[in-house]
Parts: C-alpha cells; sequence; structure tokens
C-alpha cells in the first residue's frame, strides 16, 4: 500500500511574515508537517504563538509567506484568491468560538448557506441537505429558530451542521468551546470525536485548553511560530505548553 496516499496535508519550510513599520514579524517559522486522512489533531500554544495563523494557513484563508503547502495534492501556494476559495468550500468546513451563525436567519438558512457555493444544488437539495445535517446534530425540532432563540450550545451544533453540509474532508475548530460552559463543552467535543471516528472526518482544533487538546489524539504545540511537540503523549504537550507559557 502506497502510504504517501493518506496524506492529506503536507506543509514542508512554511513560513508567514508580517511587516509592522519597519518591523518584521515571524508568525510562522520554517514549518514542516504532515497530517493523514482521519487524524484528530490539536494546534495548541499560547497567545501570539502562531496556531492561528496556522490554522488560516492550513484552512486556505490565507498563504504563507514562503514554503509548500499540499491539500490533497493540490499545491496551494501558488493559487487564486477564487483558487483557494474553491478549495475551500471542496474540502473544510469550520467551526468558530463566535459560531458566526446569521442572526435573522433560521438554522436551516444558516446550514444551507454554503451549498449555494461551488457544485449546483437546487433549493429542495439544499433544504433536504441542511435538514439531514441538524438532524445528525440533534436539532431537527429547531429548523425554523433564529440563533437569538437558541442557546450557545444549539449555536454551536448548528455552525458544526453547517460545516458539514458540503461533505467537508477536514473539520476545522477555531476554540470552538470557547463560549461554552464545561457541560456543552463536553458535548460539542463528544461531537467532534464521534465524526472523526465515524466518518473518518480529519479533525484540526485550534485551542489554548489542554483539557480540550486532551481529545484529540495528536497534539502540536506552537511557540514564537515554531513547533516545539508534536506528540501522541497528553502528558508530553501539557508540559511542553506550560514551559511556553512561562517564557512569553
Amino acid at each position: 500500500m502506497n502510504r504517501s496516499l493518506d496524506n492529506l496535508i503536507q506543509i514542508k519550510n512554511v513560513s508567514k511574515i508580517y511587516k509592522l513599520d519597519e518591523v518584521e514579524v515571524r508568525a510562522l517559522d520554517d514549518i514542516d508537517l504532515v497530517m493523514k486522512r482521519g487524524e484528530y489533531s490539536a494546534l495548541i500554544g499560547p497567545s501570539g504563538s502562531g496556531k492561528s495563523t496556522l490554522m488560516n494557513t492550513l484552512g486556505c484563508l490565507d498563504r504563507p509567506t514562503m514554503g509548500s503547502y499540499q491539500l490533497s495534492g493540490q499545491e496551494v501556494v501558488n493559487m487564486t484568491r477564487d483558487e483557494r476559495a474553491r478549495i475551500r468550500n471542496e474540502h473544510i468546513g469550520f467551526v468558530f468560538q463566535n459560531f458566526n451563525l446569521l442572526a435573522r436567519t433560521s438554522a436551516l438558512e444558516n446550514v444551507e448557506l454554503p451549498l449555494m457555493y461551488g457544485a449546483p444544488f437546487t433549493a429542495k437539495q439544499r433544504r433536504d441537505r441542511a435538514k439531514e445535517m441538524l438532524a445528525l446534530v440533534g436539532l431537527s425540532d429547531r429548523l425554523d429558530h433564529h440563533p437569538g432563540q437558541l442557546s450557545g450550545g444549539q449555536q454551536q451544533r448548528v455552525a458544526i451542521a453547517r460545516a458539514l453540509a458540503t461533505s467537508p474532508s477536514i473539520l476545522m475548530g477555531d476554540e470552538p468551546t470557547g463560549n461554552l460552559d464545561s457541560r456543552t463543552s463536553r458535548e460539542v467535543i463528544e461531537m467532534f470525536r464521534k465524526l472523526n471516528e465515524e466518518r473518518n472526518l480529519t479533525v484540526i482544533l485550534v485551542t489554548h485548553d489542554v483539557s480540550v487538546a486532551r481529545h484529540a489524539r495528536r497534539n502540536i504545540v506552537l511557540r514564537d511560530g515554531k513547533i516545539i511537540a508534536d506528540t501522541t503523549d497528553h502528558d508530553a504537550a501539557a508540559l511542553a505548553l506550560k514551559n511556553s507559557q512561562e517564557l512569553v
């Protein structure tokens, strides 16, 4: 079996450099990273470590200043903005800390939204797909509710349903439990685990919370734009994170 076919994400010598006046800031500094299809990984690190920049790079929201990023065998770095938007829509679903739902739009319509781009769907196909995804996250009885009529946990479930609507190969969560209480956080993280195990969905969580990162099988710890630990040993990752926070 050719194991290289399992490599969904391949990053080599990636740097992201910002210029603030005369100062050059390396948000990512010569990173190498490989993620296989079906992995469940957490990107962790203190504020300013580069984890959000790495997520934006992996999510094709931004492109690196230098280096190579191949997603499912396609080189992303040289793509135009429209090409990156297409590959995002095909491969990646995002779940954000603040839910990012349209306030005056029903749960059903929020989940339908990404289906209006990319592959053509009829109105009925969009509605049926949105209903299916909301049923998957346990919200069949909330189709017509607007975000303001839903709890924080329910809003995040709508956001997960929306992220899954286009059948992405990668589900990215940017601090997805940051605005939730502990019980609801556990429910959301359990949903990520089930999606990973039952649908072989590649899951990437960005978090500063060790207790959230422990649910991932792989922890990637960043500091100053570099990967300082890449391990399946959660205690080793927690120690690397603690040490990095003490140095900030």
